[in-house]
């Protein structure tokens, strides 16, 4: 049976997410839906991919009895509420990264879900591709020993010039935005959360952080390194390093390609799809919404690659980062 997706957006996440979904079998996923604040960009979304219904608010697809699971991709201060009000509706969630400004507001969406019994999952995509899969099964399998140090990073060259990365109200900054890719990295990598976190970074005249670094230490000599930056370019990859060797993971929130232990590189390609995407391999979005799909069908309220505990962890990571430069959020602060 078709899973019934509701998209809660349209902007270009949201065209690039329905693309990718529509790569997957027909069987297997069905878009019912699309429901955003603007009526016209509801029905832009629904002409170009031939989405049958379209809403002029999220509570009108919250309440559409024919969706499933609702696909959250607003701007980063509206994924609390958007949630929520799915949720509440009694709708299965997979909500963009970051889950939410804050650790608070993620465990209250979190709690939620448990009451109302649906899946409820941060969309942490590239932890579903392939070449991460690879190297999760590389680290368990000890080919790499004992693990001694990560070293993940991401920053676009003049990316502080696009205004939801570097606008107060739109709830930008390095952290939140381009950070989550950083941490998740290390945790997925440790499979545990840091004892201790030593940040510093630059903030604009907002006050929004447009470049942090941080060490993390994770005990028993495992320390980790994390950069994000919104002015100048980075490696955009994530190295780890073991007693028996390395590993690079490149293109760190969208990994088709990695270094293997054998210093060969190893690439899984993407399938073609109708339209051209606004962002880099995003074809890959269908990895994590077939997941979701298996998970949901099996009865399962989240999934173990991106699961409850990890979405805490990292949340309250970017807090500490956040507090350590002084960056703070109206209406999403203590």
């Amino acid at each position: 049976m078709a899973l019934r997706w509701g998209i809660s957006c349209a902007g270009l996440i949201a065209n690039d997410f329905v693309n990718a979904l529509q790569t997957l079998n027909p069987e297997d996923h069905e878009i019912v839906a699309v429901g955003c604040h603007d009526i016209n960009e509801s029905n832009k979304l629904c002409t170009k991919f031939e989405i049958p219904v379209a809403h002029g608010s999220y509570l009108e697809l919250a309440k559409d009895p024919n969706v499933e699971i609702a696909y959250v991709g607003t701007l980063n201060p509206w994924h609390y509420e958007v949630s929520k009000l799915m949720l509440e509706h009694g709708k299965h969630v997979l909500c963009e990264k970051p889950l939410c400004m804050n650790s608070k507001e993620a465990e209250k969406l979190i709690e939620l879900a448990k009451e109302k019994g649906v899946f409820f999952m941060e969309g942490i995509w590239v932890r579903f591709f392939p070449a991460y899969q690879h190297v999760r099964k590389e680290i368990r399998s000890g080919v790499l020993g004992d693990i001694l140090s990560v070293k993940s990073e991401f920053g676009i060259k003049d990316l502080v010039k696009v205004g939801r990365l570097s606008k107060k109200a739109m709830g930008g900054g390095t952290i939140l935005d381009m950070g989550v890719y950083t941490i998740q990295a290390c945790q997925w990598v440790l499979e545990k959360n840091p004892v201790s976190i030593k940040a510093k970074g630059s903030l604009n005249e907002e006050g929004v952080d447009v470049e942090m670094s941080a060490e993390l230490d994770y005990g028993d000599g495992k320390k980790v390194e994390i950069n994000t930056s919104a002015l100048d370019q980075l490696s955009n990859s994530v190295k780890i390093i073991g007693t028996k060797g390395e590993i690079t993971i490149n293109e760190i929130f969208c990994s088709t390609r990695i270094i293997d232990i054998d210093g060969k590189e190893k690439h899984w390609p993407l399938p073609p799809a109708k339209f051209d995407f606004h962002y880099p391999n995003s074809c890959g979005l269908r990895y994590e919404a077939d997941e979701i799909r298996k998970a949901i069908r099996a009865g399962k309220k989240e999934h173990e690659n991106v699961p409850h505990a990890d979405s805490l962890g990292i949340a309250r990571v970017q807090d500490e980062l956040r507090r350590q430069l002084g960056v703070h959020y109206e209406g999403h602060d203590d």
